[in-house]
């Protein structure tokens, strides 16, 4: 039996069980919060998804050791310093960082989960973290997930959170979560930061093949510049606080679609929020000969920076994105392939269509503008979430260490 998932209010603290926080610690220069706790009441199924960028941070090799478990506790956060390329001292400091989380807790370090987000190069502020964890331990509420997103923020410009309550018959459960990123955003992960929560009862061996496959359809359907950084994770945790078990193939399936929504939807919000986007952009393909290759088509395009360029500039070019499908390696057909901008036809059977420029510039002014190719080989479709490149990126960029 299927269930009905409906969209709700909230993020990370959304699902019963849960409570977080977040505090200004003196990690950033800026005094912007910086130190962020998550906290759940019961043990937890926990998962993750982590950058592929073999260049990595100690938080991405201490979290990802330590899943998939049936005993995770807690997740620590901090902002404005990365602690990536930092050695061994970088290791001890993240071991470091758990400990103080599970001291201040009351939990094993081994329950504890570790992630960082911020300039790389730069070690670990050790005394001022431990100094701020007891005042962080206090502010942890069922009403903190607000508070503990705006202290993992780096360059964004608002919080990414978002829930959905599912009903299976009498019983439901709640999927929440919250997310960061702004800047460096490329598939497999990138500076990412997705922390996800449930209180579903659900076995590591369903839970960790799920998440792999949800996010292989959206965060890694997401781009903002091609970068993938060193600290990119997503951490998925289920407490079972609702009663309410995932273990048959139907309620497997209906847990995968609410975990789908709410990922699909920190997706669009970290893509309207790529550093200096003014618009977000959808790239819609169907008609693929396999789904891998309407994924090929859909990021060549979405990556396409000729592309991102002139929609910055709403200018319709068609011709940037049939050159980004042609060298994505899809397949496709001479005689029926077709591209769409903002839903007006303005290319098929590898030529142009006459469109009304004017029109066309129009609609590519719009907050969200929408891309669709069909590729005319098959029925397999890929979505992919990017923004616009515009003036205010390479500043944002240029003046981020400095």
């Amino acid at each position: 039996m299927g269930g009905h998932i409906c969209v709700i209010g909230g993020g990370v603290t959304a699902a019963a069980g849960f409570s977080a926080g977040g505090i200004r610690a003196g990690i950033k220069q800026s005094g912007d919060p910086d130190l962020a706790l998550l906290f759940s009441e019961r043990r937890c199924t926990g998962a993750g998804v982590f950058t592929i960028n073999k260049i990595r941070a100690s938080s991405v090799d201490w979290s990802r050791s330590h899943l998939p478990s049936r005993a995770i506790r807690a997740i620590v956060c901090n902002s404005g310093c990365a602690n990536a390329c930092t050695g061994r001292r970088g290791a001890k400091d993240t071991a470091a960082t758990a400990r103080l989380a599970a001291s201040s807790l009351g939990v094993a370090a081994d329950t504890v989960l570790v992630a960082s987000t911020g300039v790389i190069g730069r070690f670990l502020p050790l005394s001022t973290i431990a100094a701020a964890m007891p005042e962080l331990k206090k502010r942890l509420s069922p009403s903190g997930g607000t508070a503990f997103v705006r202290a993992i923020m780096t360059t964004d410009r608002v919080t990414k959170e978002s829930a959905v309550a599912v009903k299976i018959g009498r019983k439901g459960y709640t999927i929440g979560g919250c997310a960061k990123g702004a800047g460096m955003i490329r598939p497999n992960m990138a500076t990412m930061l997705a922390f996800i929560t449930t209180d579903a009862a659900i076995a590591p061996s369903r839970l960790n093949p799920i998440v792999k496959r949800v996010v292989d359809r959206t965060f890694n359907c997401l781009t903002v510049d091609g970068d993938t950084s060193t600290n990119d994770m997503l951490l998925v945790l289920a407490n079972g606080a609702s009663q309410c078990s995932v273990a048959s193939k139907s309620s497997c399936l209906t847990f995968e679609e609410g975990l789908s929504a709410v990922c699909n939807e920190l997706c669009t919000k970290i893509a309207a929020d790529g550093e200096g986007a003014t618009k977000r952009v959808e790239v819609h393909v169907k008609g693929g000969a396999t789904d891998a290759e309407a994924k090929q088509a859909a990021l060549a395009v979405a990556d396409s920076n000729l592309t991102k360029c002139a929609l910055f500039g709403n200018d319709p070019n068609w011709g940037r994105i049939a050159c980004a499908v042609g060298y994505s390696g899809a397949r496709f057909s001479d005689r029926t392939m077709t591209i769409h901008l903002c839903g007006i036809p303005v290319f098929k059977n590898l030529r142009p269509l006459p469109f009304d420029q004017t029109k066309a510039h129009n609609a590519l002014k719009k907050k969200v503008v929408s891309i669709e190719i069909n590729l005319g080989m098959g029925k397999a479709s890929a979505v992919a979430h990017t923004c616009d490149f515009s003036y205010d990126y390479v500043k944002i960029n240029a003046e981020y260490h400095t």
